[in-house]
Parts: C-alpha cells; structure tokens; sequence
C-alpha cells in the first residue's frame, strides 16, 4: 500500500510552547485513520502540521507535497482540512462558501467552469445541502454550519481529507450521514481520511486504524480492539469505562461511580 502521509521525527509549537513531541506516524493511501486522546493532547496541531498552518520540525509528507513548503495552492489541492471553528465571510452564501472548495483548480484570474459547478451541487445534495443552498452562511446553526464546512472540503476533491471533530454539532442522524458519506467516498476513490475524534464508539466503528495522542505523543497506534481497552482509557483519560466487544468495533460506555449515598 502507498503512504499518503509520512511524519517522522515532527515536533510542533503553539505560543512557545511545544505541543507535539516527536512524532511518527505513517498511513497507507485509503485508510481511515481516527485521532483520539484528550483535550490538549495535540490532536488539532497534528492536523494543522499536514494541512501546513503550523511550522514543524522533522519529515512530513502528505500526498506527495511537503506543507511546509509548497505553497498553498498546491498544498489544496492534495489536502483538505475541515477545522472546527472555521471563518465565514460576511455575507456568503451556503454555495458560494462550497464553491470556494474549488479554488484550487480554477486557474489564476479564471472563473468556475460547468464542472466545478457540478461538484458543487453534487456534495450539496448528498449531504441533504439544497434548502440551505442559497441561504447566508452566517445565519447557519453550527450543525448546519458543519455540514456545508465539509461540503466546502469535499468540493475541494482532496487526496487527503482532515477532519478536526466533524460531527460534534450534529445530531445522531446527521452524524450517521456524514460519517457514511465520508466512509462511502473514502472507499470509491482511494480517499485517505484523518479524522480527529471525541466518540470513542464513533472512531473505533469507522477507523479502520486508531491512534492515541496524549500530551503530544503517540501513546498507542493500531486496530480499535488494540487502542481501546479500558486500562489504557482509565491511564489516559482518568475515566472509568467498560468496553464491549462488538462486531463493527469496540463500544466505549462511561461507568458512573456510585456517590457516597449510593454505595
């Protein structure tokens, strides 16, 4: 299988203070890989580093580009990221936010061809976009707002798609869709996906690989079952969880303890 990304030896800083720790991490063109660990383990800086928005030290190859290096238009065209808090100009409108995924192929002081307008209104309908289509963005809710972010990023036809905690405004059923549009376009065109995740339950049933970042490095790599046990989970989330085994991956269920009275 071909690397799509190769880290080695990467470190990275925010505010000075340095947030990923020596990093390797190499991942095969088409697989999905999900991002798990902690508030602050260095999840989002990961991201950014391949998506070339934070400097770092050591390799990194992403689809053939180095991020830090090449400029942006090439670096778009191989890599989309889809962050949390993206930036919404004033005034765009749900198709025009998408259509400026295709930035990347329309040539300088070109316009969008026939094509580029095709793809826009094809992620538009395939994630249930069309009513909101020509409604103003910022007037969006954030689950609304997700949906056409990423609408954004698969305009952009990547090789690499980031995903920075796609589905935390989303309801269950728009989370299933999203996640299933991913996963079905993933599986149609060698797609490879990074996705940086909270749901534990959620990453274990649509990464096929899962890594484990925890204050800035890797503390454990390989398949669901390996990463998610619940000794690892208690060591680095201090929570109490029982793990079931199930056929589509590891169900991870939060365990109360019992209050004083309880017992």
């Amino acid at each position: 299988m071909t690397a799509a990304i190769t880290c080695r030896g990467v470190c990275a800083s925010r505010g000075g203070v340095e947030v990923l720790h020596d990093v390797d991490l190499e991942i095969g063109s088409g697989t999905w890989v999900s991002l798990v660990g902690p508030n602050g383990s260095g999840k989002t800086t990961l991201l950014h580093s391949l998506a070339g928005l934070v400097a770092s030290t050591g390799r990194v190859d992403v689809a053939g580009v180095d991020p830090g290096r090449a400029r942006r238009r090439e670096i778009a065209r191989a890599v989309a990221l889809m962050p949390q808090r993206p930036i919404v100009p004033e005034g765009t409108s749900v198709r025009e936010l998408i259509g400026l995924g295709r930035t990347p192929h329309i040539a300088r002081f070109g316009s969008e061809t026939r094509s580029d307008r095709e793809v826009v209104d094809d992620v538009i309908e395939r994630l249930d976009l069309e009513e909101f289509a020509n409604r103003s963005a910022s007037a969006l809710s954030g689950g609304e707002l997700q949906r056409v972010v990423l609408a954004r990023a698969l305009a952009q036809q990547p090789r690499v798609l980031l995903l920075d905690e796609p589905t935390s405004a989303l309801d269950i059923g728009h989370q299933q869709q999203v996640l299933d549009l991913v996963d079905s376009m993933r599986q149609a065109s060698e797609l490879t996906v990074i996705a940086a995740m909270h749901d534990l339950t959620s990453a274990a049933q649509y990464g096929q690989r899962l890594v484990l970042l925890d204050r800035g490095r890797i503390v454990a790599d390989g398949t669901p079952a390996e990463v998610l046990t619940a000794e690892r989970l208690q060591d680095v989330y201090a929570a109490n969880v029982e793990v079931l085994d199930r056929r589509d991956g590891p169900a991870v269920l939060p365990v109360r303890d019992p209050g004083p009275g309880e017992r």
